[in-house]
């Protein structure tokens, strides 16, 4: 792997501040291949999948990756757009727009975005950030509740790329943002609008991506901060006990994970009754193939064939201008301290001038 210069190339141009968001990851194709070079990479963490490597790496090499890929990359080719992964489209139109809104608060600063897993990868764009001449960076992972699986490993990513560099910037790292007033607000805004647009249903189910019970005996507190955002946003919305509900999706392997699971809650509410259901993924801020394909789709067909007679999928947050307001406000918070603030132009001429365009790095 090719390496970052030692140090910034031009010494006398002024250090510079960035912003980094931090998204999992997505094949760069729905094709079998592109999708086994990605599950591989996924799969192989040792954050992700918490079993010993000389057990789980056969079961991935002589299993997984001969099996899965093929049936994933038909679920991916379903969601795909003409621009690419839905998830990649997303995330890189909010880190055009928070750049766009930290540049209309008087901020001068770069805003990129890499993903965990797959491209653009994080040493990619740390290595573009630095040519650049970024000194500070600001590392703010897309995942609103922590976890080990993968806010942790996003900055085990980080702390790996940086362990080749000479002269370091300075770095901050957001843990979390499960409970953040603006975050929820745009949860709570997003459902609103729902139910203005088309009625309220009778159920809330607030689904969350799953992760193995045994991660709350090591002391992960994911768990918890997903309660506690679901609580919250319940709040905002003035919802009663009963209205609401959360379940957790995703499961992979045979391991307790995370209960009640969401396709089951599903057909037990419509076989239990309950006509009409409307579903969000809070933990996701950017539809993807766990929100687009195994709720919109395997979630409908599921509510549907138990009995239910109306299902609604509530779109993440993607670039929701509430969101991106939240995003700006979460940044200028942990970027306190660090000088971001454009120069003062000098006349009123220049001060009309339009700002330069400096697209994100996407390699």
């Amino acid at each position: 792997m090719t390496r970052p210069p030692a140090s910034r190339s031009d010494h006398a141009a002024p250090a510079r501040t960035a912003v980094l968001l931090l998204q999992l990851g997505t094949p760069d194709q729905p094709t079998p291949a592109a999708v086994r070079r990605y599950l591989r990479e996924f799969l192989s963490d040792p954050r992700v999948v918490e079993i010993p490597r000389l057990a789980w790496l056969p079961i991935l090499h002589g299993v997984v990756l001969r099996t899965r890929p093929a049936k994933s990359a038909r679920k991916y080719a379903s969601i795909w757009t003409d621009e690419g992964s839905p998830l990649l489209v997303h995330t890189r139109r909010q880190a055009t727009l928070l750049r766009g809104a930290l540049g209309a608060r008087g901020h001068d600063l770069e805003v990129a975005f890499a993903m965990r897993y797959g491209n653009p990868s994080i040493a990619a764009v740390l290595h573009e950030l630095r040519r650049r001449g970024v000194a500070r960076l600001l590392a703010l992972p897309l995942y609103p509740q922590y976890c080990a699986s993968t806010t942790a490993t996003a900055f085990d990513a980080l702390a790996r790329e940086l362990a080749g560099w000479r002269d370091l910037p300075e770095l901050r790292m957001v843990r979390d943002f499960h409970d953040d007033a603006g975050y929820v607000d745009a949860l709570a805004d997003s459902v609103r609008r729902a139910w203005e647009r088309e009625g309220r249903a009778e159920r809330l189910v607030m689904s969350f991506h799953g992760v193995p019970e045994r991660t709350i005996e090591l002391g992960d507190p994911y768990h918890r901060e997903c309660l506690a955002t679901a609580h919250r946003l319940a709040a905002r919305l003035g919802l009663r006990d009963g209205q609401w509900l959360v379940t957790f999706q995703s499961r992979l392997g045979r391991a307790r994970w995370l209960q009640p699971y969401t396709e089951p809650a599903l057909r037990e509410l419509a076989a239990a009754g309950v006509r009409s259901v409307d579903v969000i993924c809070p933990g996701f801020v950017a539809d993807c193939l766990e929100t687009l394909e195994e709720i919109a789709i395997e979630g409908r067909r599921a509510f549907l064939e138990a009995g239910g007679q109306a299902f609604r999928y509530i779109d993440c947050l993607d670039e929701s201008p509430a969101f991106i307001e939240a995003l700006a406000d979460l940044a200028e918070r942990h970027l306190s301290g660090w000088p971001t603030r454009a120069a003062r132009l000098k006349s009123s001429e220049e001060s009309a001038a339009p700002v330069p365009d400096r697209s994100c790095p996407d390699a």
